[in-house]
Protein backbone atom coordinates (compact mmCIF):
# COMPACT_ATOMS: atom_id res chain seq x y z
CA UNK A 1 0.00 0.00 0.00
CA UNK A 2 3.14 2.23 0.97
CA UNK A 3 4.31 1.97 -3.03
CA UNK A 4 1.10 3.05 -4.31
CA UNK A 5 1.01 6.14 -1.59
CA UNK A 6 4.75 7.28 -3.11
CA UNK A 7 3.55 6.34 -7.07
CA UNK A 8 0.36 8.62 -5.86
CA UNK A 9 2.53 11.55 -5.08
CA UNK A 10 4.67 11.17 -7.58
CA UNK A 11 1.76 11.69 -10.13
CA UNK A 12 0.94 15.24 -8.54
CA UNK A 13 4.60 16.48 -7.87
CA UNK A 14 7.10 15.72 -10.07
CA UNK A 15 6.15 15.77 -14.37
CA UNK A 16 3.56 15.40 -16.10
CA UNK A 17 1.33 12.69 -14.68
CA UNK A 18 1.45 9.09 -15.34
CA UNK A 19 -1.72 9.23 -17.44
CA UNK A 20 -0.02 11.73 -19.55
CA UNK A 21 3.40 10.33 -19.87
CA UNK A 22 2.31 6.97 -20.91
CA UNK A 23 -0.10 8.79 -23.68
CA UNK A 24 2.68 10.42 -25.49
CA UNK A 25 4.26 7.49 -25.64
CA UNK A 26 1.86 5.90 -27.32
CA UNK A 27 1.11 8.31 -29.71
CA UNK A 28 5.03 8.68 -30.43
CA UNK A 29 5.08 5.36 -31.54
CA UNK A 30 2.72 5.85 -34.09
CA UNK A 31 4.59 8.92 -35.34
CA UNK A 32 7.46 6.48 -36.26
CA UNK A 33 8.24 5.48 -39.74
CA UNK A 34 8.42 1.59 -41.07
CA UNK A 35 10.31 -0.61 -39.06
CA UNK A 36 10.62 1.60 -36.22
CA UNK A 37 6.91 1.90 -35.71
CA UNK A 38 6.25 -2.05 -35.62
CA UNK A 39 9.72 -2.65 -33.90
CA UNK A 40 8.31 -0.66 -31.23
CA UNK A 41 4.33 -1.51 -31.41
CA UNK A 42 5.31 -5.27 -30.43
CA UNK A 43 5.97 -3.70 -27.10
CA UNK A 44 4.14 -1.06 -26.98
CA UNK A 45 2.80 -1.88 -23.12
CA UNK A 46 6.48 -2.46 -22.38
CA UNK A 47 7.28 0.71 -23.99
CA UNK A 48 4.09 2.75 -22.19
CA UNK A 49 3.85 1.37 -19.09
CA UNK A 50 7.51 2.27 -18.29
CA UNK A 51 7.56 6.06 -19.10
CA UNK A 52 6.75 7.17 -15.91
CA UNK A 53 9.91 4.94 -14.91
CA UNK A 54 12.50 7.92 -13.60
CA UNK A 55 10.05 9.76 -11.19
CA UNK A 56 9.73 6.19 -9.44
CA UNK A 57 13.13 6.21 -9.31
CA UNK A 58 13.39 9.83 -7.48
CA UNK A 59 12.26 7.38 -4.61
CA UNK A 60 15.50 5.60 -4.30
CA UNK A 61 18.15 8.00 -6.30
CA UNK A 62 18.80 11.16 -5.30
CA UNK A 63 20.92 12.11 -8.45
CA UNK A 64 17.49 11.55 -10.01
CA UNK A 65 15.57 14.80 -9.20
CA UNK A 66 17.19 17.37 -11.27
CA UNK A 67 17.64 15.60 -14.72
CA UNK A 68 13.93 16.56 -15.32
CA UNK A 69 14.12 20.07 -15.30
CA UNK A 70 16.17 23.67 -15.30
CA UNK A 71 15.52 26.19 -13.40
CA UNK A 72 16.29 28.94 -16.16
CA UNK A 73 16.38 32.07 -14.42
CA UNK A 74 19.12 30.68 -11.98
CA UNK A 75 21.58 31.33 -15.48
CA UNK A 76 20.74 34.78 -15.87
CA UNK A 77 17.86 36.87 -17.35
CA UNK A 78 18.30 35.68 -20.74
CA UNK A 79 19.31 32.05 -20.14
CA UNK A 80 16.63 30.50 -22.48
CA UNK A 81 18.67 32.63 -25.39
CA UNK A 82 22.26 32.15 -23.87
CA UNK A 83 22.92 29.09 -22.77
CA UNK A 84 25.36 26.98 -24.23
CA UNK A 85 23.76 23.42 -26.17
CA UNK A 86 26.74 21.50 -25.02
CA UNK A 87 26.99 19.95 -21.30
CA UNK A 88 30.89 20.69 -21.48
CA UNK A 89 30.58 24.39 -22.68
CA UNK A 90 28.05 24.93 -20.44
CA UNK A 91 30.24 23.55 -17.14
CA UNK A 92 32.89 25.81 -18.50
CA UNK A 93 30.33 28.58 -18.25
CA UNK A 94 28.19 28.04 -15.16
CA UNK A 95 30.30 25.46 -12.83
CA UNK A 96 28.75 21.65 -12.88
CA UNK A 97 27.71 21.87 -9.48
CA UNK A 98 25.54 24.42 -10.46
CA UNK A 99 24.10 22.78 -13.15
CA UNK A 100 23.29 19.70 -10.75
CA UNK A 101 21.55 22.06 -8.37
CA UNK A 102 19.33 24.46 -10.75
CA UNK A 103 18.86 21.56 -13.24
CA UNK A 104 20.59 20.05 -16.35
CA UNK A 105 17.46 18.62 -18.26
CA UNK A 106 18.06 19.70 -21.59
CA UNK A 107 22.00 17.79 -21.07
CA UNK A 108 20.60 14.85 -19.61
CA UNK A 109 18.27 14.44 -22.17
CA UNK A 110 21.49 13.97 -24.54
CA UNK A 111 23.18 11.46 -22.71
CA UNK A 112 20.10 9.55 -22.81
CA UNK A 113 19.77 10.26 -26.89
CA UNK A 114 23.38 8.85 -26.71
CA UNK A 115 22.65 5.66 -24.98
CA UNK A 116 19.79 4.67 -26.66
CA UNK A 117 22.20 5.40 -29.78
CA UNK A 118 24.31 2.85 -27.93
CA UNK A 119 21.27 0.57 -27.81
CA UNK A 120 20.43 0.09 -31.15
CA UNK A 121 23.90 -0.33 -32.33
CA UNK A 122 23.98 -3.11 -29.60
CA UNK A 123 20.85 -4.81 -30.95
CA UNK A 124 19.66 -5.51 -27.85
CA UNK A 125 16.36 -5.30 -27.52
CA UNK A 126 16.26 -4.58 -23.74
CA UNK A 127 18.44 -2.38 -23.83
CA UNK A 128 16.31 -0.67 -26.76
CA UNK A 129 13.12 0.06 -24.88
CA UNK A 130 15.07 0.70 -21.76
CA UNK A 131 16.69 3.91 -23.23
CA UNK A 132 13.66 5.11 -25.42
CA UNK A 133 11.11 5.07 -22.52
CA UNK A 134 13.77 7.21 -20.37
CA UNK A 135 14.64 9.19 -23.10
CA UNK A 136 10.98 9.99 -23.73
CA UNK A 137 10.44 11.01 -20.59
CA UNK A 138 12.84 13.55 -19.99
CA UNK A 139 11.94 14.83 -23.58
CA UNK A 140 8.24 15.19 -22.27
CA UNK A 141 9.34 16.78 -18.86
CA UNK A 142 10.93 19.44 -20.48
CA UNK A 143 8.24 21.08 -22.64
CA UNK A 144 6.00 21.51 -19.30
CA UNK A 145 6.34 24.96 -18.64
CA UNK A 146 6.98 24.99 -15.47
CA UNK A 147 9.68 22.82 -15.70
CA UNK A 148 11.78 25.35 -17.16
CA UNK A 149 11.84 28.04 -14.61
CA UNK A 150 12.33 28.61 -10.45
CA UNK A 151 8.63 28.97 -9.96
CA UNK A 152 7.90 25.89 -10.76
CA UNK A 153 4.91 25.55 -8.28
CA UNK A 154 3.89 28.91 -9.16
CA UNK A 155 5.06 28.76 -5.06
CA UNK A 156 6.95 32.30 -5.10
CA UNK A 157 4.05 34.27 -7.00
CA UNK A 158 1.40 32.73 -4.36
CA UNK A 159 -0.06 30.13 -6.43
CA UNK A 160 1.81 26.74 -5.18
CA UNK A 161 -0.44 23.71 -6.90
CA UNK A 162 0.00 25.39 -9.97
CA UNK A 163 2.50 22.57 -10.78
CA UNK A 164 -0.14 19.21 -10.38
CA UNK A 165 -2.86 21.87 -11.78
CA UNK A 166 -1.27 21.98 -14.85
CA UNK A 167 0.36 19.15 -16.07
CA UNK A 168 -1.61 16.46 -14.19
CA UNK A 169 -4.84 17.34 -12.56
CA UNK A 170 -6.03 18.74 -15.96
CA UNK A 171 -5.51 16.27 -18.55
CA UNK A 172 -6.93 13.72 -16.28
CA UNK A 173 -10.28 15.18 -16.82
CA UNK A 174 -10.25 16.75 -20.12
CA UNK A 175 -8.26 14.25 -22.36
CA UNK A 176 -11.20 12.64 -23.91
CA UNK A 177 -11.35 16.38 -25.28
CA UNK A 178 -8.00 16.92 -26.59
CA UNK A 179 -6.59 16.33 -30.08
CA UNK A 180 -4.63 13.51 -29.91
CA UNK A 181 -3.85 13.21 -33.43
CA UNK A 182 -1.36 14.76 -35.54
CA UNK A 183 -0.07 14.25 -39.07
CA UNK A 184 3.37 14.32 -37.75
CA UNK A 185 6.03 11.84 -39.11
CA UNK A 186 9.48 11.24 -37.23
CA UNK A 187 12.42 12.82 -39.04
CA UNK A 188 15.94 13.11 -38.48
CA UNK A 189 17.11 15.66 -36.59
CA UNK A 190 20.70 17.05 -37.52
CA UNK A 191 21.11 18.81 -33.84
CA UNK A 192 19.09 17.30 -31.47
CA UNK A 193 20.31 19.68 -28.91
CA UNK A 194 19.27 22.84 -30.42
CA UNK A 195 16.02 21.40 -31.31
CA UNK A 196 15.31 20.69 -27.60
CA UNK A 197 16.18 24.26 -26.59
CA UNK A 198 14.17 25.53 -29.17
CA UNK A 199 11.16 23.73 -27.61
CA UNK A 200 12.11 24.48 -24.27
CA UNK A 201 12.27 28.29 -25.41
CA UNK A 202 8.86 27.85 -25.99
CA UNK A 203 7.79 26.46 -23.15
CA UNK A 204 9.31 28.82 -20.72
CA UNK A 205 7.66 31.61 -22.57
CA UNK A 206 4.44 30.07 -21.50
CA UNK A 207 4.89 30.75 -17.77
CA UNK A 208 3.92 34.27 -17.07
CA UNK A 209 0.95 33.47 -19.37
CA UNK A 210 0.08 30.26 -17.05
CA UNK A 211 0.35 31.91 -14.21
CA UNK A 212 -1.41 35.48 -15.37
CA UNK A 213 -4.85 33.34 -16.19
CA UNK A 214 -4.38 31.53 -13.17
CA UNK A 215 -4.76 35.01 -11.26
CA UNK A 216 -7.52 36.09 -13.25
CA UNK A 217 -10.03 32.87 -12.86
CA UNK A 218 -9.48 33.23 -9.26
CA UNK A 219 -11.43 36.24 -9.26
CA UNK A 220 -13.97 33.89 -10.39
CA UNK A 221 -13.89 32.05 -6.97
CA UNK A 222 -14.23 32.43 -3.66
CA UNK A 223 -11.24 30.30 -1.14
CA UNK A 224 -13.81 28.17 -0.47
CA UNK A 225 -14.79 26.90 -3.79
CA UNK A 226 -11.10 27.50 -5.64
CA UNK A 227 -9.50 24.94 -2.99
CA UNK A 228 -10.38 21.75 -1.14
CA UNK A 229 -8.74 19.84 1.77
CA UNK A 230 -7.68 16.53 1.53
CA UNK A 231 -5.28 13.90 3.69
CA UNK A 232 -2.41 12.59 2.06
CA UNK A 233 -0.43 10.42 4.11
CA UNK A 234 -2.05 11.80 7.46
CA UNK A 235 -1.62 15.16 6.86
CA UNK A 236 -4.52 17.62 5.65
CA UNK A 237 -3.21 19.11 2.29
CA UNK A 238 -4.71 21.83 0.05
CA UNK A 239 -5.30 22.00 -3.63
CA UNK A 240 -7.58 22.92 -6.24
CA UNK A 241 -11.23 22.06 -6.35
CA UNK A 242 -12.58 20.34 -9.94
CA UNK A 243 -14.80 23.55 -10.92
CA UNK A 244 -11.71 26.07 -10.49
CA UNK A 245 -9.53 23.23 -12.66
CA UNK A 246 -12.25 23.38 -15.30
CA UNK A 247 -12.47 27.02 -15.34
CA UNK A 248 -8.45 27.74 -15.35
CA UNK A 249 -8.64 24.80 -18.38
CA UNK A 250 -10.91 26.59 -20.24
CA UNK A 251 -9.35 29.86 -20.20
CA UNK A 252 -5.88 28.12 -20.75
CA UNK A 253 -7.15 26.96 -24.18
CA UNK A 254 -5.57 24.04 -26.13
CA UNK A 255 -2.28 24.76 -24.13
CA UNK A 256 -1.59 22.10 -22.35
CA UNK A 257 -2.78 19.58 -25.60
CA UNK A 258 -0.55 21.40 -27.90
CA UNK A 259 2.67 21.10 -25.13
CA UNK A 260 1.50 17.02 -24.96
CA UNK A 261 1.33 16.56 -28.83
CA UNK A 262 5.13 18.62 -29.14
CA UNK A 263 6.26 16.34 -26.28
CA UNK A 264 5.33 13.36 -28.40
CA UNK A 265 6.32 14.98 -32.04
CA UNK A 266 9.73 15.18 -30.57
CA UNK A 267 9.77 11.96 -28.51
CA UNK A 268 9.16 10.32 -32.43
CA UNK A 269 11.81 12.59 -34.03
CA UNK A 270 14.66 11.45 -31.09
CA UNK A 271 13.81 7.35 -31.49
CA UNK A 272 14.22 7.98 -34.95
CA UNK A 273 17.40 10.00 -34.65
CA UNK A 274 19.31 7.51 -32.76
CA UNK A 275 18.44 4.64 -34.64
CA UNK A 276 19.45 6.45 -37.57
CA UNK A 277 23.22 7.27 -35.73
CA UNK A 278 23.54 3.72 -34.76
CA UNK A 279 23.47 3.16 -38.66
CA UNK A 280 20.10 1.97 -38.68
CA UNK A 281 20.63 -1.44 -37.40
CA UNK A 282 17.96 -4.65 -38.72
CA UNK A 283 15.24 -4.61 -36.10
CA UNK A 284 13.95 -7.30 -35.60
CA UNK A 285 10.35 -8.76 -34.70
CA UNK A 286 9.11 -10.61 -32.04
CA UNK A 287 5.84 -11.32 -33.51
CA UNK A 288 3.59 -10.04 -35.95
CA UNK A 289 1.75 -6.98 -36.16
CA UNK A 290 -1.11 -8.12 -37.67
CA UNK A 291 -4.23 -5.98 -38.07
CA UNK A 292 -4.26 -4.85 -34.87
CA UNK A 293 -1.66 -1.69 -35.65
CA UNK A 294 -3.39 -0.93 -38.76
CA UNK A 295 -6.65 -0.43 -36.45
CA UNK A 296 -5.13 1.52 -34.40
CA UNK A 297 -3.64 3.83 -36.75
CA UNK A 298 -6.78 4.19 -38.20
CA UNK A 299 -8.61 4.54 -34.97
CA UNK A 300 -5.54 7.55 -34.40
CA UNK A 301 -6.13 9.43 -37.47
CA UNK A 302 -9.94 9.53 -36.32
CA UNK A 303 -9.00 10.64 -32.68
CA UNK A 304 -10.67 7.78 -31.42
CA UNK A 305 -8.28 6.18 -29.31
CA UNK A 306 -10.57 6.72 -26.21
CA UNK A 307 -13.53 6.35 -27.69
CA UNK A 308 -12.03 2.96 -29.29
CA UNK A 309 -10.44 1.91 -26.05
CA UNK A 310 -7.29 2.08 -27.46
CA UNK A 311 -5.24 4.62 -25.39
CA UNK A 312 -3.45 2.22 -22.98
CA UNK A 313 -2.95 4.76 -20.64
CA UNK A 314 -6.94 4.82 -20.01
CA UNK A 315 -6.82 1.39 -19.28
CA UNK A 316 -5.15 1.26 -16.33
CA UNK A 317 -5.10 3.22 -12.86
CA UNK A 318 -2.05 5.03 -12.20
CA UNK A 319 -0.80 3.70 -9.35
CA UNK A 320 -0.23 0.05 -11.98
Amino acid sequence: MLNVFLLLALVGFSSWGFLVHRTIHQIAVYNLPEPMRSFFYTDMDNLVANAPRPDIRRNKDKTEDTKHFIDLEAYGPNAANEMPFEWEAAVKKYGKDSLIKWGWGPYNAMVQLDNLTAAFKSKNKDSILFYAADLGHYVADLHVPLHTTMNYDGQLTGQKGLHSLWETFIPEINLDQFMLYNPHQAKYVKNPAQALWMDIRKAHLLVPQMLAIETEVTKQFTPDTKYRNQMRYGKEVKSYTKPFAEAYAKALGNTVNVQLIASANMIADFWFTAWVNAGKPQLNLTREVGGNLAKELASFKQNKLIQDGLLISKKDKPED
